[in-house]
């Protein structure tokens, strides 16, 4: 049995529905799922691009590799606090700047 037993359906010029179908795109929704996000009062933004993916991967990488120095440093105990900063301070301002952009 249907989860969604409610059909609501709207008639629409073209001009409307190549809208609504662009919209849904830019969210990387389909048109169901966009509606149902809309009435129920989502704020929609439009779908980030596949590069920002990986960007954020890469970043995870950055700060798991900062973290393991950081722990071996600190085990060691020879590790200079300037360049651990400064390797901390690298990884937050990519991070920083990957927010701004997207």
């Amino acid at each position: 049995m249907r989860r969604r037993n409610r059909h609501v359906s709207v008639w629409m010029n073209e001009q409307e529905y190549q809208h609504l179908k662009a919209q849904a795109k830019k969210a990387g929704l389909g048109i169901d799922p966009f509606i149902r996000n809309l009435v129920a009062g989502i704020q929609l933004r439009p779908r980030p691009p596949d590069e920002v993916a990986a960007l954020v991967r890469e970043l995870h990488a950055i700060g798991n590799n900062a973290n393991q120095i950081a722990y071996w440093a600190n085990a060691q105990k020879s590790a200079a606090e300037p360049e651990l900063r400064q390797a901390a301070a690298l990884v937050y301002e990519a991070a920083r700047l990957v927010k701004e952009q997207f």
